[in-house]
């Protein structure tokens, strides 16, 4: 009987240790999918304004370092 009870509590702490490491590792997986959830949602924002002329115009300037005809640039040399 005195056996039995032994093995019933080792495991019982076996069980318990397990069941800890599973829960941080929930808590890791939720993390995750939060931050997957909002690259997401970035990246749905970006493709709906992807044809608009503000983004375009935008890339252009910045990236590719392309003006509007006639457009005044200004320079600064201090930086």
């Amino acid at each position: 009987m005195l056996c039995i009870a032994v093995y019933a509590v080792y495991t019982f702490f076996l069980q318990q240790r397990l069941l800890n490491s599973y829960a941080s590792e929930k808590k890791e997986f939720v993390k995750e999918i939060e931050a997957a959830q909002e690259k997401q949602e970035e990246l749905s924002s970006t493709l709906d304004h992807l044809n608009s002329t503000e983004y375009i115009e935008d890339v252009a300037r910045n990236k590719l370092d392309m003006y509007l005809p006639n457009e005044r640039v200004y320079i600064d040399i201090t930086q």
